[in-house]
């Protein structure tokens, strides 16, 4: 079956899935009195038979993928951190073995195009959520600083030979930026989050800054007359920067990327960004540690109803409310139209969870209106209007409880409970079941 050869790992996994399918195949057919009960068991095993191949593959294909990930991020930072200890304190020339250059690759590129894939890109500015790591409207701008410290990494680490003296300068002057950049993102996505920046942001920093001492060791090797003509003082003035000690090198050329930040600003700016993209990118988002937008999440009761939240508050002849209720462990007015939109949730959640996510996700953004002009909503004679303008609603819900729900008012009596009154009455509920039936 295997032919003369030795069995490997994955034809042993196969033929034990086999046998295991097999089994049950042949326990359906034991079990079989007829030929439609021997039809649907046979229908039965090759079904059972794609389920258990299924999960086998998926299992498999995950444990591969946790391998193919683990070994990058575990041990590339291990390798460029021993091999920046390494190069600290000596003078030895800096080379690049085939091993490094893949570390490079997987911590220049890789790892953070990963982590704005899952961390920015795919969030939005959310207080309910995940907010994203860099503003949307601005992320466009930090991209492309982004874009161009690592395109300076690259063009140093792969050369052979020193540039010109002013293209030294901007390069230095680049790398330089990425490590302030770097520093930020840590601030930004939290300190307290190691496991993100120690593997991340941290051996980014250690390339960069090894890579400023490659520099430095091309301009010693090569003779300051190669580049720095007699009578030509501007060359001389850089060449003298990008040879001085680190302390001294490193603030002037963070004054020299300012140049280029300015740059960068212009170029968006002229297509369509504002002038303090850089720094809202920053600063507009929420929950991260240059965030400036977390004020508008201090009233937002995730997974709330807002606008019968705001109907609850207005005048009692018109809403009538009738208890209270408790949310997200808040007290809060409870209405008849609030009980009847949260119990229509609820049964949507139960029947069509896909639904639900869609239709809470875009509710979401009406919660984030409603937050940005609360002290609007907050009169009681705009939150009688809301209440009004719910009513249609309102019914359209309780109809759908009415047709789809077997007891309608008892799901709508049962909102906004605490957890454990609610489990007390589903006990009680069940016990008179059982003793009626």
């Amino acid at each position: 079956m295997f032919g003369k050869g030795p069995i490997s790992s994955s034809q042993e996994r196969n033929f034990t899935l086999a046998l295991v399918c097999r089994r049950h195949f042949f326990h359906i057919l034991a079990e079989s009195d007829n030929k439609k009960q021997l039809k649907g068991g046979l229908l039965q095993a090759y079904l059972h038979a794609i389920y258990f191949w299924a999960i086998f593959c998926a299992c498999y294909n995950l444990y591969l993928l946790m391998e193919i990930l683990i070994i990058p991020l575990l041990v590339f930072p291990v390798l460029v951190a021993a091999r920046f200890f390494i190069h600290l304190g000596t003078d030895r020339p800096i080379h690049h073995s085939l091993l490094m250059r893949v570390a490079e690759i997987w911590t220049v590129v890789i790892a953070p195009w990963i982590f704005l894939s899952v961390f920015d890109l795919s969030e939005k500015n959310d207080c309910c959520s995940g907010s994203a790591v860099f503003s949307p409207e601005h992320r466009v701008g930090i991209y492309t600083t982004i874009i161009l410290c690592v395109a300076a990494y690259f063009y140093s680490s792969f050369r052979q030979r020193p540039a010109s003296p002013v293209i030294e300068l901007l390069t230095n002057a680049a790398l330089v930026l990425g490590v302030v950049l770097n520093v930020l993102l840590i601030i930004q996505v939290g300190l307290s989050e190691v496991l993100l920046w120690l593997p991340g942001n941290l051996p980014i920093l250690l390339l960069f800054l090894l890579q400023m001492k490659k520099n430095q060791q091309l301009l010693v090797r090569e003779a300051a007359q190669h580049f720095a003509t007699p009578g030509n003082r501007f060359r001389a003035w850089c060449i003298r920067i990008l040879q001085t000690n680190a302390w001294t090198r490193f603030p002037l050329l963070a004054m020299l990327a300012l140049p280029i930040l300015l740059l960068v600003t212009a170029v968006l700016t002229v297509f369509g960004q504002k002038p303090d993209t850089l720094v809202r990118a920053f600063t507009d988002t929420y929950k991260h540690g240059f965030s400036q937008l977390d004020h508008l999440c201090l009233n937002v009761q995730c997974g709330g109803h807002f606008l019968c939240s705001v109907a609850a508050k207005g005048h009692k002849s018109i809403v009538k409310p009738e208890r209270y209720g408790e949310r997200n462990g808040h007290l809060i007015l409870c209405n008849r139209q609030l009980l009847v939109a949260n119990a229509f949730e609820e049964l949507l959640q139960d029947h069509l969870p896909f639904v639900h996510r869609q239709v809470r996700r875009q509710y979401n953004k009406v919660g984030k209106v409603v937050h940005r002009y609360y002290a609007v909503f907050d009169h009681k004679f705009v939150a009688d209007t809301v209440y009004v303008l719910m009513k249609p609603l309102e019914w359209t819900f309780l109809l759908t409880l009415y047709t789809f729900d077997t007891r309608p008012e008892d799901r709508i009596a049962q909102q906004y409970l605490r957890a454990a009154d609610r489990t007390k009455i589903q006990a009680l509920t069940s016990a008179c079941e059982r003793k009626q039936a």
